[in-house]
């Protein structure tokens, strides 16, 4: 007969890396870096529009960039306002 031994848990419920989500934006024709910058630092956690315009660098230069990460109801939550805003989205990735 075999035993199961339960291992204790050492971070939090949902925290394993099946919960990372990355939202990503990418780059179009139609936004100015202006919009994309304000529209990050309004719905992005952490995002500043100083910071908003250094993401919109990285979309312009890379062709996207990754503007946030984490679960996935949260991630759902940002792409849906992002792309409301008229933001070229990608589909979300798992991470």
């Amino acid at each position: 007969m075999s035993q199961t031994i339960e291992l204790p848990r050492v971070s939090g419920p949902g925290s394993g890396l099946g919960d990372a989500w990355r939202v990503i934006v990418k780059n179009d024709d139609h936004n100015t870096f202006q919009h994309v910058a304000h529209t990050l630092a309004r719905f992005i956690p952490g995002v500043t529009v100083d910071s908003g315009y250094a993401i919109a660098d990285r979309i312009h230069n890379s062709g996207l960039a990754v503007v946030w990460t984490g679960h996935r109801e949260a991630a759902e939550l940002y792409w849906d306002q992002l792309r409301g805003a008229g933001l070229t989205m990608a589909p979300l990735e798992q991470g």
